[in-house]
């Protein structure tokens, strides 16, 4: 195989060097690349002999931030298989319906998630096999543990593994709101990774991944191009401030992602100033533009210095990078395009706007995916007749050619770093009988970033209160995606098309 099979080569190149640290486990949490190469081999041989999984089959994944996201992805690739790791915060009427899109033959599932998991084994039969994280075997699921750590080890090869193989699908949402499975190939992964090593890593460094490695930025930003170069990644399982600086201090760490409320979080925390982060080559930031009073708190403090970085599921995270020496002065800038990476801002036509115009941003170059599952599903994926990919994000550039995102996707905002999609909330709240007509917009909130709103016309004669309608959208929805708040009106505002103005609903909160 030559390509798909990291950890064969890492065990090849560094076999006694660390690959992963799951802090979760305590001290059996660190593994050599030897160890995460007989940990896939084992997987990829119980998928393929006990499982029946082959090339092209899907593999589920539902667990919190571990090793076994790992052990799953390097054993679907050592198959040509494909990893679908699932929103572990999604309600489990929500996840059978990514189960229902994508038809796993194999789902692997936390113990945190056995309720939820026993619930999808009676909504999905069509799943063959459940394997149970928790060592033991539960009902009709077979225990993940013994098999990674007893199993036969015998090198597990599929010769017939291609660039354009998908190794996974990872949910991005739709302008239906209906989540959409980002079709991810190796040849992706592959040109993301270059990226990444010629702006970003050296050989040695350690990083730690806390953000849910069922996002890009969990797998793609440092995981996957760090232990492309021999590094060691630290899986955290649940992040807290605090927590995080003692894993810097602790573990060496070289580099790593936040998003700025993380940052900005780490600061507010009592062990900001106690902890030590002189190992620390640079912060890199991104999701939002990072205030310049961060920028400047940890270079005063730590003498730490930040890089900012653009990314999607679509096209990876390692699209635009911005350098340290320009972090103050171009703040709120994502930075300029990485080295294999084309970017345009465009009008309605395609054609490129004048400098600090804002247009759309379009981009092209060879880490953009494989469309989505069941849509676009060639190597060209969704891009146009001419190759380039529409990011739907308003962007301008200036005269030094630094790119800045000056509006978001239509209607989609951001709660807590997850992306929350109105038309999947508004479609629940359409369910309950009280409801004539509503619109859910985010409203800027202190903690989260951003929180939902949602403005509801009620049904004639309907008495819905504000904590009966957001129950009903708990019992189905994921926490995140619940609003904050329900705002009751005798109408909406409409266009003469009859489209709902949400623009006019956000006016009206920032006005009061």
């Amino acid at each position: 195989m030559f390509i798909g099979d990291w950890m064969e080569r890492g065990a090849r190149y560094w076999p006694r060097a660390v690959a992963v640290v799951d802090e979760g486990r305590g001290a059996a949490g660190r593994f050599t690349y030897a160890q995460m190469n007989d940990r896939a081999n084992r997987l990829a041989r119980w998928l393929r002999d006990v499982a029946g999984v082959g090339r092209g089959d899907r593999v589920g994944l539902y667990a919190m931030n571990g090793v076994e996201y790992l052990d799953a992805l390097f054993a679907c690739g050592k198959l040509g298989a494909t990893l679908v790791p699932y929103n572990w915060r999604e309600h489990w009427r929500e996840l059978a319906e990514r189960l229902e899109q994508t038809t796993p033959r194999v789902v692997i599932f936390d113990a945190e998630f056995a309720d939820a998991a026993a619930e999808l084994q009676r909504a999905c039969p069509f799943v063959q096999r459940w394997l149970h994280l928790g060592g033991r075997a539960v009902g009709v699921s077979a225990a993940y543990e013994p098999i990674v750590a007893e199993g036969d080890a015998t090198p597990v090869v599929n010769e017939r593994v291609d660039a354009e193989d998908i190794l996974c699908l990872l949910f991005t949402g739709g302008t239906t709101g209906r989540p959409k499975g980002a079709r991810v190939s190796l040849r992706m992964i592959a040109w993301n990774t270059l990226n990444t090593l010629v702006h970003e890593l050296e050989r040695g460094d350690v990083t730690i991944t806390h953000t849910p490695m069922f996002h890009t930025g969990g797998l793609l930003v440092y995981t996957l191009p760090l232990l492309t170069l021999g590094g060691t990644v630290v899986i955290m399982r649940k992040w807290t401030a605090e927590a995080m600086l003692e894993l810097i201090e602790r573990e060496r760490v070289t580099i790593m992602f936040c998003v700025p409320t993380q940052y900005q979080m780490m600061m507010q925390s009592p062990g900001f100033c106690a902890r030590s982060l002189e190992s620390i080559r640079f912060l890199t930031s991104g999701g939002a533009p990072l205030p310049v009073p961060v920028i400047e708190a940890y270079r005063a403090q730590h003498d730490v210095v930040f890089k900012q970085g653009f990314g999607m599921t679509e096209f990876g995270p390692g699209i635009f990078s911005m350098g340290p020496e320009h972090a103050a002065r171009k703040a709120g800038s994502i930075g300029q395009p990485n080295y294999f990476i084309d970017a345009r801002v465009v009008d309605t036509d395609g054609r490129p706007v004048p400098t600090g115009e804002v247009g759309e941003l379009v981009l092209k170059g060879p880490s953009m995916s494989s469309g989505y599952y069941g849509l676009h599903t060639s190597a060209r994926g969704a891009a146009d007749d001419d190759g380039w990919f529409h990011t739907g994000d308003m962007a301008r550039v200036d005269e030094d050619g630094f790119y800045y995102i000056v509006d978001r996707k239509k209607d989609m905002f951001i709660s807590g770093g997850e992306n929350v999609y109105p038309a999947e909330v508004e479609a629940v709240l359409y369910r309950h009988e009280s409801v004539a007509q509503c619109a859910v917009v985010g409203v800027p909130h202190e903690k989260w970033g951003e929180v939902g709103r949602a403005f509801v016309v009620p049904r004639p004669g309907a008495s819905a209160t504000e904590e009966a309608l957001l129950e009903h959208c708990r019992g189905q929805l994921a926490r995140y995606k619940v609003p904050k708040s329900v705002v009751f009106l005798d109408s909406l505002p409409m266009s003469a098309a009859g489209k709902i103005l949400k623009r006019a609903l956000l006016e009206r909160e920032e006005t009061g």
